[in-house]
């Protein structure tokens, strides 16, 4: 896995969905971090010195692993540049099948009309 500075994640990220348009996925993850091991934070929580945590961002397409580590500063800047390369690659996505409303409709008719067997206990 490599670390990259944000924008050639942003870059290398749209390059990996370039790659997957006809056939493949890309998976990114968003997970808050510190950084730093356990040890080391708990050391710090103990001192009374604040932990500055940070977003790991990791994106991969099977095959590739890239990841990128951003500041609460920069999220703002870099969640824009984010959506604009996902609405970029937007129209790879397929569309969803949907049923028509007139049969989906008469099917949930011709249900209701079906009664159902009841399970009621003959009382004594």
């Amino acid at each position: 896995m490599v670390l990259l500075q944000p924008d050639p994640f942003l870059s290398e990220l749209t390059s990996m969905y370039e790659r997957s348009t006809e056939k493949g996925s890309v998976w990114v993850t968003f997970k808050r971090s510190s950084m730093k091991s356990k040890v080391v934070r708990n050391k710090m929580e103990t001192k009374g010195e604040a932990i500055e945590f940070r977003c790991l961002i990791r994106a991969t397409d099977g095959k590739k692993t890239i990841s990128t580590s951003v500041s609460a500063k920069d999220h703002q800047r870099f969640q824009a540049s984010y959506a604009t390369v996902l609405k970029a690659h937007m129209h790879a996505l397929k569309k969803r099948e949907r049923k028509d409303k007139r049969k989906a409709a008469d099917g949930d008719k011709k249900q209701e009309g079906v009664k159902k067997p009841s399970s009621k206990k003959a009382s004594l």
